[in-house]
């Protein structure tokens, strides 16, 4: 199997700078941690899109807009925006996905990404429904990704 293609939102890329006495946002962040030096290794393919650079824009803190802005040239992939990715985002509306969320999924489905990775559950829930897209958490992306490594290895001859 080739690389797997996957989308990090701007709320992964900023769980490390989240409270980190709460277990779940460490163990998230420690997920996402190992899924960027995956990424860094050549194991996943990271996309990178124009909302990205947005959000990250407008992020205040000068540290961490630098720290991940340093993904962007880690991606192998920068998406710009276009006219699919506005008519998915139309689509996407029907289902109750507006604004950025929108056009993050937007970006990641034209990509065709194999997941798209958020921290935001809220988000995860109203994706949940989307047949072209998997939308799922770092924790649960590693627990299907090292899943899928086993079974890969058991099945080699």
């Amino acid at each position: 199997m080739g690389k797997i293609k996957i989308y990090l939102d701007n709320c992964c890329f900023n769980r490390p700078y989240d409270d980190q006495s709460f277990i779940k946002i460490k163990i998230e962040t420690e997920a996402k941690i190992f899924i960027q030096t995956q990424i860094k290794e050549g194991r996943f393919h990271l996309i990178w899109s124009y909302i990205l650079d947005y959000e990250n824009d407008s992020n205040p803190y000068a540290n961490r807009k630098n720290s991940i802005l340093k993904w962007k040239y880690l991606s192998e992939e920068d998406i710009e925006e276009n006219s699919d990715i506005l008519k998915t985002v139309e689509e996407l509306e029907k289902n109750k996905i507006f604004g950025k969320d929108a056009l993050h999924i937007a970006c990641a489905i034209y990509s065709k990404v194999d997941f798209f990775i958020t921290t935001d559950y809220n988000l995860i829930r109203k994706a949940s429904s989307l047949n072209n897209l998997k939308v799922i958490n770092p924790v649960d992306f590693i627990n299907i990704e090292e899943e899928f490594r086993k079974w890969e290895q058991a099945t080699r001859f």
